[in-house]
């Protein structure tokens, strides 16, 4: 088990690279994975995904008030 890589911090629900394609009407990730992330990914496996961010899309609004 490689213990440099970061923990998944929360689910892809969350995420902001998690975003809805309207073209092909499901939910995809964008963050750039690599094969192994990607494949990891689609099978459901305890991923821990390295570029998690939280999908705050009100982070921006807090800062300028």
């Amino acid at each position: 088990m490689n213990k440099n890589k970061k923990k998944f911090q929360g689910s892809c629900e969350s995420c902001a690279f998690y975003t809805y394609d309207e073209d092909y009407e499901y939910y995809v990730c964008e963050a750039n994975l690599d094969e192994d992330e990607m494949s990891a990914f689609l099978r459901g496996a305890d991923f821990s995904c390295p570029y998690y961010r939280p999908g705050d899309e009100y982070l921006v609004v807090r800062k300028q008030m």
